[in-house]
């Protein structure tokens, strides 16, 4: 689920970051917040990396890219 995040500053529109460990997977994606101008959104998800779902993670973050994500969670 995408949460309102209090950053003033801000240097790439839409940037996303991976932990990836032995058992599971951390991915963070910042995006800006369409609804409030100079606000940005941020979705925090983890993924077992011995489960199914973590073959969507690239069309998650595909999405998030070309901004056709709206977060349902």
């Amino acid at each position: 689920m995408l949460a309102e995040t209090q950053d003033d500053q801000e240097i790439i529109a839409r940037v996303a970051a991976l932990d990836i460990g032995k058992a599971e997977l951390v991915c963070c994606v910042r995006v800006p917040n369409e609804d409030r101008p100079g606000r940005r959104l941020q979705e925090i998800e983890t993924y077992s990396t011995m489960t199914r779902p973590l073959l969507g993670l690239a069309d998650r973050l595909r999405g998030h890219v070309t901004g056709t994500t709206r977060s349902s969670r």
